[in-house]
This record gives structure tokens, sequence and C-alpha cells, in this order.
């Protein structure tokens, strides 16, 4: 057993994304941020370390200024160590280097403004991780940061070698890395104080100086039935138990600072991951199904789990097309804004936008919440009209979304529009300034590896990342979101191709007596357009003429894009390619109400109308959620037709606030 007390840095991580609700902020202040301070000042547990990311700092600036008063009174008398980090919470690694270092130093700043002192320490965004970060973070002025032990385990160490500081680089510039161990993550708070203390206890007893737990403060009350579990007596059990440790010189209370310092253990070079459910929850699903059946099949403590890994953050952006798009806007609008001398209201509003939360999906995670993406697009329009102030309509012709496919981007001062030619000339992207939307911000109804077929009708199945491990099964203390087992759900019918407007399909009617399935018998969706001509630009308006490819039925569409965001769209087919009694389907689903007016309303050539509610079905720390994403609505002309027109008036109006929350 080692002499000397067994170092532990406590270090807590506070967030709430940008555009959560208000009531969220409120709740979780007064449920689990100002109660889990309260009791570490009344128990006199100090030091820790503490992250409060950007956008709820600014929550709090203007909402309960005293409570950050009271933090930093507390950090004058060395108690509270602050930790910065990137200043809305973004996932460094999907940022350009610019923006990385940007972000950093203005969390620096204003910790530095609010608070005093230099924070060196950052709270690495779900610790996703970058080996070029090292010289980004270490020029924003960085020292060390915390990762999880995973990260080191993964490069074949041991985990009694994970006893201190390591130190990474990149570049020529050098970083410290502080393991966290994920033990204590699954131990504190679910798990009764004695058994905490008796695994420090076993820390020291096999030699151990250091152990870091760095991890986020809505499990001491946000995450469900922890409220009652945490503040009902298991946190100053907690707290008692480890200052009666301090009192008998086994356990030292340090900084992350503190626990960063000294003789650096050695020099190390983490591969790109996350944490072990991120790794999981970024596969698509037939991955995500196979990795959680070898992990359950070698979940036996030999050390082996850290070597079987999942995928990249950035795996999300494949996964779900709708980020994706978000993520390359903020790219395009960030390089535009510094080509512009970088007015900082833009500046500010394309950082806002790298918020990460609406960007993923797992247990967490916002992409399925219509609210956090909505305003992402809002800060992503706000950016873009101040940039195009005074700008005529104009088009550009470039990979927007680097998927190696060009698209269309309209732009003008009033709207931004991307169209795909790759992608069945749809359009992906209509935002209007004016209302701080984007109209086609639907997200698309997928499997999920949570998901039950039908075919699997009354088989249970865990979601990813729920195989029991080890301590976190036992019955006697609150269960983790992690462990929370659940009947998986049905599966919603999937869209198939990702949701965009103006996308065509022809169908066949019903077929036979009593059946309303149909028969799909062209899908221009996923199909490659032309442009027949060059896009012309005239009197505050763009014309397009776009083709299918030839070897599929011809399908013309013609677009009129007005500076406004107004479209008026023409399709012409060739009917004598089609059976005569069948369809071509027009389909517009939209996140945001728009009017949708026929070329015809009457007669042989007009369409049928249907409109159904686009509802997906996500898990989330609360369970399974059915969650409203918007309107599809279908327009359905006689093939026999070949034509047919639609024009489309976007009319969300200035600073409505559209969709369900």
């Amino acid at each position: 057993m080692s002499r000397d007390p067994l170092r532990f840095a406590f270090a807590i991580h506070l967030h709430q994304p940008v555009g959560n609700f208000d009531h969220v902020f409120e709740d979780h202040l007064t449920g689990v941020y100002r109660p889990l301070l309260e009791a570490l000042h009344a128990h006199g547990t100090y030091p820790i370390s503490l992250h409060l990311s950007g956008p709820l700092l600014d929550w709090l600036e203007d909402g309960a200024p005293e409570f950050l008063d009271d933090l930093g009174a507390r950090a004058a008398h060395g108690d509270i160590e602050f930790l910065a980090s990137g200043r809305y919470e973004p996932i460094l690694a999907a940022l350009p280097a610019e923006d990385r270092v940007e972000q950093v130093e203005w969390m620096r700043a204003d910790l530095r403004s609010r608070f005093g002192g230099e924070a060196t320490g950052l709270w690495l965004t779900e610790r996703v991780w970058e080996p070029d970060l090292a010289a980004d973070l270490a020029r924003a002025g960085i020292e060390y940061t915390l990762l999880d032990d995973r990260h080191f385990l993964a490069c074949g160490l041991e985990r009694e070698e994970l006893d201190g500081a390591f130190t990474t680089e990149s570049g020529g510039e050098r970083l410290r890395l502080l393991p966290i161990d994920e033990r204590l993550r699954y131990l504190i708070p679910f798990r009764p104080s004695n058994e905490i203390a008796d695994f420090f206890a076993e820390l020291r007893r096999a030699g151990q100086r250091q152990v870091v737990l760095g991890d986020d403060g809505e499990k001491f009350g946000g995450w469900p039935d922890t409220r009652d579990w945490v503040y009902g007596g298991w946190m100053d059990a907690f707290l008692e138990a480890l200052n009666a440790g301090r009192e008998r010189g086994e356990v030292e209370l340090v900084t992350t600072r503190e626990a960063a310092s000294g003789p650096s253990v050695g020099l190390v070079y983490p591969a790109t991951g996350a944490y072990r459910e991120m790794e999981e929850w970024t596969l698509p699903r037939p991955a995500a199904r196979r990795l959680a059946r070898l992990v359950a099949t070698t979940s036996d403590g030999g050390g082996v789990d850290p070597l079987i890994r999942g995928g990249h953050w950035k795996g999300f952006l494949r996964r779900y097309p709708e980020s994706n798009r978000m993520h390359k806007m903020a790219l395009r609008l960030s390089a535009l804004c510094r080509d512009r001398g970088g007015p900082p209201e833009a500046r500010r509003a394309i950082a806002r936008a790298q918020c990460n939360d609406a960007y993923w999906h797992g247990v967490f995670g916002g992409v399925y919440l219509p609210h956090l993406r909505q305003a992402i697009w809002r800060e992503l329009a706000a950016a873009e009209q101040r940039l195009r102030e005074e700008e005529g309509i104009a088009f550009e012709i470039l990979d927007f979304d680097l998927d190696g496919h060009d698209e269309i981007w309209i732009h003008s001062a009033r709207s931004s529009i991307v169209i795909s030619p790759a992608r069945g000339g749809a359009i992906e992207i209509l935002t209007i300034f004016r209302d701080g939307v984007n109209y086609v911000d639907v997200l698309s109804r997928r499997l999920e590896a949570y998901h039950r077929d039908p075919s699997e009708s009354g088989v249970r199945r865990a979601g990813v990342g729920a195989v029991p491990r080890g301590a976190r099964t036992r019955s006697d203390g609150v269960a983790s979101v992690h462990d929370r087992a659940s009947e998986a759900p049905v599966a919603p019918a999937p869209d198939g191709i990702p949701l965009a407007l103006l996308q065509e399909i022809a169908v066949a009617p019903p077929n036979g007596p009593g059946t309303r399935e149909r028969s799909v018998i062209a899908d221009w969706r996923p199909h490659p357009f032309r442009l027949v001509k060059e896009p012309a630009a005239e009197a505050g308006r763009i014309r397009l003429h776009l083709r299918s490819e030839d070897g599929f039925p011809r399908l013309d569409k013609e677009l009129e894009i007005h500076d406004d965001g107004r479209i008026e769209a023409t399709l012409d087919w060739s009917a004598a390619d089609l059976p005569a009694d069948s369809v071509v389907v027009t389909r517009l689903p939209l996140a945001h109400p728009m009017r949708v007016e026929p070329g015809a309303t009457e007669g042989p050539c007009a369409p049928r109308e249907s409109r159904t509610r686009i509802v997906t079905l996500a898990r989330s720390e609360r369970g399974f959620e059915e969650v409203d994403q918007g309107e599809l609505i279908e327009l359905a002309w006689p093939a026999s037709a070949g034509t047919a027109r639609v024009s489309l008036t976007p009319e969300v109006g200035p600073g409505a606030a559209a969709g369900p929350e």
C-alpha cells in the first residue's frame, strides 16, 4: 500500500445547449447545479475543478448572476478551479483550426474577465480527440486536457500505467493529458458511498498515486431517478466518506491543474476516438449491432474491451445528412466571414451554430430535437444575413457538402438555397433570413440500432451501449442511463432516401381491391440530374433547368428561384414512358408552414393532395419519445398529363418560433 494519500482530482462539467428551453435551464439550476455546489460547500469538500459551458454561462449571466458571483467568490478562495473549452461547446475536432483556437481563446478571456485568473486546463467536449488538436490547443494557451482512460488503453498501455499526467505533441507543440478513470464514472453517483471508498482503498493498496474523475454534473440530479437518490442521502454520505478519508490521510483532493503538474509519466499518442458509448452511437445500425454482440462476448475483465473500437464522432455527419448540411453551412460561412473581415456579430453567430448537441444522436445528442436544430439554423441565418447585406441574387456551383458531387448554392441578401442535382434535383436547404428558419430542416425517419424490426416482435433488445459491465449491473444503487433497459420499440417505416424538397416518384395505382399499397415504377429521388444550360440570373431571380440523366424515364425540372425564397417549379415528363393509370408525385417535407399552390386546381390535370405528419421515434435519457419533425405534403398528378406546376411561398414570418416543443 502507498504510504501517501491517493490524489483525487474531481472535475465537474455543466452544460446546456444553444437553443434549449428556458425551463430546462431553470430546472437544472434549481434541482441540480445549486444543490450540487451547496452540498460541496456545506461539507467543505474542496478543491474541485468546474467547467461551465458557454451557452450555460450566457444564460446564468442573464438569469442567475448571483450564482456566478458565488462561484467567483469560491474561486477567489482557491476552492474552485475553472476549466476552459470551446466557447459555445463545439466538437473541436469538427472545426477548422482557426475556429478551434478562436473559440478556446474566447472562453479563456470570458473566464478571466468574469472570475479572474487564467484557465490553462480544458474540458474537451464529449472527449472527442484527434491528434492534431494538441497543437491548436497549445496555441490557444491550453496546457492540459482530460481524456477517458479508454484513449490510453487503446494505445496499448496497461491500466496500472495510468497514474499521472502524460505528454503528447503535434507540430512541435506540447500538451499534457490526464486519464479519466471510467470505473469511477460508473460508480459516482450510482453506487453507495462505501463502494466508492472501497474502490479508493483498492487503488491505494495497488500503489496508485492519483485518480481523476471528469464527468457531467447533470448526473447529480438531472438524469432519471438520480435527484431523489443523490439528494436523498447519497451526496451527504459520499462527501462525508471523502472527508473522512482526507482526515485519515488516505485521500487528498487536488485540482486538475495540480494533477497535471509534476513529472510526466511519458509520451503518448492517442488515436482518434471518444468515450465508449459515443464510439458505439456513431456507427450505422448494422455495424452498431455487430459491435454490441462482439463487446457482449468479450466483456470479461480481460482488458480486451478498449481495443475493440467503434467509430469517430464525424461518422454522424455521414449517418445524418441533416447534420452534415448544418456542419457544412457553418464551414462555408466561417470561411466567407474570414474573407470579409470577420464582422464580430457574424463570427459569434457562426460559433453558436457550432454547438455540438444538435449534430449527433445516442442516449444523448439532439439531432432528433427540432428546437435544437432550429437554433442552429437561426444562428446560421443571422450570420449569412449579416455577411450578404445588400447582395443581389447569385449562384455558385460547388461541392457544398464535400460529398464528391456538385450542388448549386443560390444566395442573396434575403435567402440561401442549396439544390442537389446528384440527388434528384431536390432542394436540401431553403433558409429565409427574415424568418430565421430553414424550411427543409426535417429529420428523415430511419432505423436506429435500438429499433426492433417488425420481424423481431416480442424480442427484447437493449439499446447499444447498455451491455452490462461490472458494477453497473448491481441492484442496490440507481441505474445510469446507459443501464436503463427498456423494451425496444418497433421501428418506424424508414424514409429510405433522406427527405428534401421537390423529390419525385412515379407510382402505379393500388394492386387489386382492398389494398392501399402502391408500387413505385420510377424513383427520381436518388437519380442524378444535369443542368441543361447555365443558370440565368435576371431581375431578382434565377432560372434553372435540370433534366434526369439518360437511361431513366425523362423528367425535366425547371425552377425559378426568387431572391426572397419563393420558388416556382415546372415539371415535365414523358407520359409515354409511364403507364397511363400511374401518377407522378412530388414530395414536399416541410419543417415550417409554407403556402403550396399547384398550377391547376381543377380539371383532369389537378393534383390529389395528401398531408401527413413526419414522426420519429428516438431513444433519449428519458426513454423512447415520439417527435414531430414536420409535415409531408404530396401532390400526385396523372402521369398522362405530362406536365405540372407548383409554387412555394415561405410564410413563417419574421421572428417566428415555428415547430413543436
